[in-house]
């Protein structure tokens, strides 16, 4: 049997977090099959970078035939940006067939460990429930009206309230929630392009922090604090106030840039109220503590698919008999985004031999600022889990790096799990698509300054 099959059917002694052979794998030694893996991979990221382009050929296309042929609908599915990586993952499987065989191809796939994208589908279609969104908008209204009820307020409280959610309802789960309540209280009132985009990566980089302040809602917590044994009080202390300094301030600093807009948008609102959804008001109590059950559940066993797997049936069969109260359950987006995440786990499997060579023996603050360019391109949970396997980092090796993977998750709709969820909400807002430049531009200012936050703030360098 050759190496590479060796590889997959033995455990790997020392991965902290028990994945089968992972370890082993990602520490083999470059080979052929590795070069062309990377290859696969960077053409992956070239692809997502693209798909708006790819979906302007399919609508001149479909225009100029009056109808969408099979071609056209072949351009519009490699153009949604949910389904890029797992595509890829076919010429990745066939270059494994290429170089090794079919049962090494077919059980690496099996191996890898799909428990967060199981998760997000769960998690994503329980944050969208009827119940959930509006209490969360209750929550979130009732601090607005506190600042004076405008669409600034809200602006300011769902870029910074929402994304500190999701340190008890999960990243995730505060993503679904705060693109929904974007999408139906401020880009609906058409923002300029230049706020447009400004907003969404505040979303995503406030996201990617937001979530720090406990060791259980961020998937690049989960990662590190089962590894390196971090505890709630430990993310608090030594991570998450330093990250609702950085959303505060980016916040503030985007506000006062986009303020004037901002205030013409509240004077088109006050001549167009939206109407609102006065039926919300019905929904009984004791309906929305059996969800918030539901969500405190399935996060504490998150680590277990099975279990937060049929404990969703048994929540789906208490929305059908609730149904009058429910929003009807929509899984197709959610499953989209869990595939997403799926073929990124594929792929991050044979790219940890490149990754972690590259981290190896640099200084804190280059580690640090080569995390978050790192994160921008790839996953930054798998950064954070390749990084993870490097035997011997002290403790100022461990805060650069996971400071520079959180503060580097929203660069781009790849960087962050939980990117794709809102790139998938709020990306008909957008009349020429999401463009990943103009994206990485706009949250570059806020990345920039939680690195300065987590550097002034952090342990001694030298």
């Amino acid at each position: 049997m050759n190496i590479f099959a060796q590889i997959l059917k033995q455990p790997a002694k020392f991965d902290c977090l028990k994945h089968p052979s992972v370890l082993a794998l990602e520490m083999l030694k470059a080979t052929s099959f590795h070069y062309v893996a990377l290859v696969i991979f960077i053409l992956a990221i070239i692809h997502t970078l693209q798909v708006h382009k790819i979906q302007k050929l399919a609508h001149k296309l479909e225009i100029k035939a009056q109808k969408r042929t099979p071609l056209t609908h072949l351009l519009l599915f490699l153009s949604q940006v949910e389904v890029v990586f797992a595509f890829w993952v076919i010429p990745l499987f066939i270059a494994i067939r290429y170089f090794y065989d079919w049962e090494v191809a077919l059980e690496y796939i099996n191996t890898r460990d799909y428990t967060e994208p199981l998760f997000v589908v769960v998690i994503l279609s329980l944050t969208a429930t009827r119940p959930i969104i509006y209490i969360a908008e209750t929550l979130i209204r009732w601090c607005a009206k506190g600042l004076g009820g405008s669409l600034g307020s809200w602006w300011f409280v769902l870029l910074t309230l929402g994304p500190l959610l999701g340190s008890l309802i999960t990243e995730t789960g505060a993503m679904a929630l705060c693109a929904l309540l974007l999408s139906r209280q401020f880009y609906v009132y058409q923002p300029s392009t230049k706020l447009s985009y400004g907003t969404l990566a505040l979303l995503f980089v406030n996201i990617s922090v937001g979530g720090i302040l406990t060791n259980f809602a961020s998937p690049a917590v989960l990662v590190l604090s089962h590894c390196w044994n971090w505890t709630s009080s430990d993310m608090f202390i030594h991570f998450g106030w330093k990250a609702v300094l950085g959303i505060i301030l980016a916040n503030l600093l985007y506000w006062l840039y986009f303020r004037k807009e901002i205030s013409l948008m509240d004077a088109k609102r006050r001549e167009k109220p939206l109407k609102e959804l006065s039926f919300e008001q019905s929904i009984p109590y004791w309906i929305t503590c059996v969800h918030i059950l539901f969500i405190v559940w399935i996060v504490s066993i998150s680590h277990y698919p099975a279990v937060f797997i049929a404990s969703f049936l048994f929540f789906l069969g208490f929305h059908q008999i609730t149904k009058e109260h429910q929003y009807p359950v929509r899984l197709a987006h959610p499953m989209l985004i869990g595939l997403f995440l799926a073929g990124l786990v594929i792929h991050g499997g044979v790219q940890g031999w490149w990754v972690v060579q590259l981290l190896h023996g640099l200084s804190p603050l280059s580690v640090m600022g080569v995390a978050i360019s790192l994160a921008a391109f790839t996953d930054n949970t798998l950064i954070a889990y390749l990084a993870a396997q490097i035997p011997n980092w002290g403790q100022v090796f461990q805060y650069v790096i996971f400071t520079g993977v959180i503060a580097g998750g929203g660069l781009t709709v790849i960087a962050n799990a939980p990117n794709p969820a809102g790139y998938a909400i709020l990306k008909h807002h957008f009349k020429e698509g999401i463009i990943p430049l103009r994206l990485f531009l706009a949250a570059l200012l806020p990345t920039v300054l939680l690195y300065i936050i987590f550097y002034v703030f952090g342990p001694n360098f030298t």
